[in-house]
């Protein structure tokens, strides 16, 4: 961990390290604390995604449960224009430096804190420089919204460090401009949202055509084993943009602005009107969102059986029409599907790598995920949910 960390002082030419030197001016408010010594904190879950993959971007609809791991982002203001900062995540640099105003992709981690200061300033945020720890429960690609945690973190540290006047709305505004205009990833809004307003004691319905929320509880008699599978992607360089493209120009095909103005159409119309591969990623896309209807249906109802059900049929369409899936993990599947305990499962976040979630009964999960990591010889269980 970060905490026994020290912030970098200055020393002087003999070499021994310099106390810094505060000048207080019998003027100044009670409570007045220099930059230099000021600090705050923002913290953010991640998320899993009980079912409703690639329709976010598709003004569609998705059903996330928030995490009991997260992001912690520390932050002390500095004198000058420099954003220094340090992780005790897996990742190369564990420590970076960037100039405010100047930010500039490398391809790190770190460009999701450079696009948070170029968004915010991009709305006339007034920023100092600053000192950041971020610390991460969060395995980094696993398909958990990690990325999202990181920026709505910080996001939360430098309004409180610098008193900026945001609400949640707008927070997750920063962190999704972030993401795609910086990073140059293209994918949804329901990581930030999901971060912001979720709960690890229920679902979160999203319809993100208007942005409205509904919570779901989840049955007691429910848990989820969450199996990192050992294996990476990364959106901005892999086949999630692809994917959007494929949709945009499978809508432009159709003359309507979102495949979800589809949904009442009949689905074999819609097909046979789209060459492939368009079809089976606009089949996928209007069968999840039906699939996330169901699946809410089966929660309020406490039907396990038919939840079950919707989670393999939400993995085949991934696997079979979007083409996200890899023999990883749809391996991890299989070998969660064959064990007794098990009665849904399928890939979790963008695809392409990651994680899986398993369906069990309340205290299952766990002896359940460690059957099936045995079988698979790698990989880890990263979370019970709830």
């Amino acid at each position: 961990m970060l905490s026994a960390r020290r912030w970098p002082r200055k020393q002087n030419p003999s070499g021994r390290i310099a106390e810094p030197v505060v000048l207080r001016s019998p003027n100044l408010p009670a409570g007045y604390r220099p930059r230099a010594m000021r600090r705050a904190t923002g913290q953010a879950p991640g998320r899993i995604n009980l079912i409703g993959e690639h329709t976010d971007y598709n003004d569609g609809l998705v059903l996330p449960v928030a995490l009991g791991l997260g992001v912690t982002v520390g932050v002390r203001g500095r004198d000058d224009r420099t954003a220094h900062l340090v992780t005790d995540a897996d990742v190369e640099p564990r420590e970076t430096w960037f100039v405010l105003g100047e930010e500039r992709r490398d391809g790190t981690w770190a460009d999701r804190a450079r696009g948070v200061t170029a968004a915010l300033q991009a709305r006339a945020a007034i920023l100092g420089g600053f000192d950041a720890e971020i610390s991460s429960t969060l395995p980094l690609g696993a398909g958990l919204g990690s990325s999202a945690a990181l920026a709505v973190a910080l996001v939360r540290a430098l309004r409180e460090l610098f008193g900026l006047v945001l609400d949640d709305a707008e927070i997750a505004q920063v962190a999704h401009t972030a993401e795609t205009e910086f990073v140059g990833a293209r994918a949804g809004l329901m990581d930030q949202l999901a971060s912001i307003h979720g709960r690890r004691s229920e679902a979160l319905l999203i319809d993100l055509r208007d942005l409205s929320r509904i919570r779901v509880a989840l049955p007691l008699a429910l848990e989820l084993a969450v199996i990192d599978s050992g294996t990476r992607h990364e959106h901005a360089t892999g086949g999630y943009n692809r994917r959007r493209e494929e949709c945009e120009e499978a809508a432009r095909h159709l003359g309507v602005d979102s495949l979800r103005d589809l949904e009442h159409r009949p689905l074999e119309e819609v097909l046979e009107r789209l060459p492939p591969p368009l079809d089976r990623r606009v089949r996928h896309v209007i069968t999840e969102n039906v699939r996330v209807r169901d699946a809410v249906a089966a929660l309020r109802v406490r039907d396990m059986s038919k939840l079950g059900a919707l989670l393999d049929s939400s993995h085949r369409s991934l696997r079979d029409d979007y083409d996200v899936s890899t023999p990883e993990l749809d391996r991890l599947v299989h070998l969660a599907r064959d064990d007794r305990a098990v009665q849904g499962a399928r890939l979790v976040g963008g695809g392409f790598g990651g994680s899986i979630l398993a369906l069990t009964e309340r205290g299952e999960a766990e002896s359940a995920a460690e059957r099936i990591l045995r079988r698979y010889d790698r990989g880890r269980l990263v979370a019970i949910v709830p």
